[in-house]
């Protein structure tokens, strides 16, 4: 679908790329810092040039998320009955 067709009908090849060079695919989402700004933007296509288009401010951060023990569902009791006064 995002396919550029090119001169003499070659398909180019169309990505981003974050600060380091990486490749990322069109649709794929990363954190960007500019300007001392972080926020979310997703690889898209704009006048069949591939670009950043911010998407929500900030990021999400999976640091925290792994500092927190995980929930152990086994021990959480799933009905909870109403207490007697």
């Amino acid at each position: 679908m995002a396919d550029v067709v090119g001169p003499g009908g070659k398909v180019q090849d169309c990505y981003c790329t974050d600060k380091s060079g990486t490749r990322i695919e069109l649709g794929e989402m990363i954190c960007l810092q500019v300007d001392g700004r972080m926020f979310t933007a997703q690889c898209q296509m704009s006048l069949n040039v591939p670009m950043w288009r911010e998407v929500q401010e900030g990021c999400l951060s999976s640091g925290l998320q792994s500092s927190q023990p995980p929930i152990n569902p086994v021990s959480v009791y799933p009905e909870i009955s109403p207490t007697e006064s």
